[in-house]
């Protein structure tokens, strides 16, 4: 199940080289993300655990400036691995092109705890579009 939302660049987000900094894609990462999540598990998921990131691989692909919008996609590929899942990313401008793709790692915790848990089936079900 593939998740989707636009976001328009804005003159903050622009660096001295006049195209959206590095640091500003890594927030529209997490920012999709943590939508996706907020979009699709059920409230007592969201109420017991978060999820971090662990690690991000990100290529960047074109430059986006001030003004421009840009649809990113967000999936999960197989299945999690203990307490991690991979999550994929990718930005394309209104020209059609990829201007960035990613795959980042995230560990659920447990919220009340902050210990790591294992990714139960349920918890995984509706990155999947499966009911939780």
């Amino acid at each position: 199940m593939t998740f989707t939302m636009t976001i328009t660049a804005a003159e903050a987000d622009i660096d001295e080289l006049g195209h959206v900094n590095n640091a500003v894609w890594v927030q529209w990462i997490q920012r999709i993300a943590t939508a996706h999540w907020e979009a699709v598990a059920p409230a007592e998921h969201k109420a017991a655990y978060v999820w971090v990131v662990t690690r991000h691989e990100i290529d960047y692909r074109g430059s986006v400036v001030a003004g421009e919008t840009v649809t990113g996609e967000t999936w999960v590929e197989g299945g999690p691995k203990g307490a991690r899942f991979d999550r994929h990313v990718r930005f394309v401008g209104d020209d059609g092109r990829v201007k960035l793709d990613a795959v980042t790692t995230w560990a659920l915790l447990d919220r009340a705890s902050g210990r790591l848990l294992r990714v139960r089936p349920e918890i995984a079900a509706p990155f999947f579009g499966a009911a939780g």
